[in-house]
């Protein structure tokens, strides 16, 4: 029972988080943010969110850098949405399987057109 309620909770964040993160962050560091996945501790302190984001290296550091100036911001933000006893502590990672995705799809494509991968 109390993993259908963490799975639940963290689909919340999720949603959340993606409509905060779209509409009330002025942050011009951020760029195009996808919030991917969000996974959750058992006992809801903390939260794996999974970010894609469009860009080179150097947009993403920069974002993953302004998220967490504002992870102060968008706990409490989330907070108010969320009735939690206690707000989940919000660690940001990249996720790479859609860069990881396309790559295998380009390979596959230059396979069956019968040019060797790189």
């Amino acid at each position: 029972m109390a993993k259908v309620r963490v799975g639940r909770v963290s689909e919340q964040i999720k949603k959340e988080l993606s409509m905060i993160i779209q509409k009330e962050l002025k942050d011009p560091r951020i760029g195009f943010i996808t919030v991917t996945g969000v996974e959750t501790t058992n006992d809801l302190s903390q939260a794996r969110v999974y970010l894609s984001v469009l860009g080179s290296d150097e947009q993403k550091e920069a974002t993953l850098q302004a998220l967490a100036k504002a992870t102060g911001f968008l706990r409490s933000e989330l907070g108010k949405r969320i009735k939690l006893r206690h707000t989940p502590e919000l660690l940001f990672k990249f996720d790479s399987s859609i860069e990881y995705g396309s790559r295998i799809e380009s390979l596959l494509d230059e396979i069956n057109s019968g040019n060797e991968p790189e």
